[in-house]
């Protein structure tokens, strides 16, 4: 059902028809709040939801700040009081990861995000490798190994360039084997490193 078959609905109660100008004030509106309804009647079957302390929607500003494809959506102010909040305070927010449908709750300080979830993050090459990683680290964030870095509100990230994936899944086994071995003394990916690994034209690590 639509407001166009909303606008056919007519008053049971003796009340009579609405208005020429109302009727033609509402029509005139419907469009957009068709649109409006049919893109929240649209929610994605699945969403990733991450919890934070009160700082979802700084969490997803940066996020559509520094990926593409990465988009800041609706905001739920909370119409009451609840646990880690009191009525008005952002409760939810919607956002986009590279595509990915995400909610941030914002849900108190009673659990932490660790590696056991991360976004995996395909560059494809040594520039938007870096861009990605400092402007996570940078901004607050700390580095770990093989590709991985936490952001500021302790999300996981695995910024992998699409050539390290390549070469670590070559038919080849002992260049992916090389490429792996490269891979495993790193925290940012090194490109080049890897491609040289994969060619044989530097030794792996014992």
């Amino acid at each position: 059902m639509g407001f166009d078959d909303v606008l056919e609905v007519r008053p049971l109660t003796g009340a009579g028809d609405l208005p020429p100008e109302i009727v033609a004030l509402i029509r005139s509106a419907a469009p957009a709040w068709s649109a409006s309804w049919q893109q929240r009647s649209a929610t994605p079957r699945n969403t990733v939801c991450l919890w934070y302390d009160g700082t979802a929607l700084d969490a997803a500003r940066f996020y559509a700040a520094t990926f593409p494809d990465s988009t800041v959506g609706h905001i739920l102010h909370a119409p009451g009081d609840y646990p880690s909040g009191k009525q008005g305070d952002v409760l939810t927010v919607e956002f986009t990861v590279a595509g990915i449908p995400c909610l941030g709750l914002n849900g108190g300080p009673a659990f932490q995000h660790n590696e056991a979830f991360s976004f995996q993050i395909a560059t494809d090459d040594q520039a938007e490798t870096d861009r990605l990683w400092d402007a996570i680290v940078d901004n607050g964030g700390q580095e770990s190994a093989c590709g991985w870095c936490k952001d500021r509100w302790g999300v996981n990230w695995q910024i992998t360039p699409r050539a390290l994936t390549q070469a670590i899944t070559d038919p080849d086994q002992a260049a992916a084997r090389r490429a792996f071995e490269a891979m495993m003394t790193m925290q940012k990916i090194d490109i080049a490193a890897i491609e040289a690994a994969r060619r044989g034209d530097v030794p792996a690590q014992p």
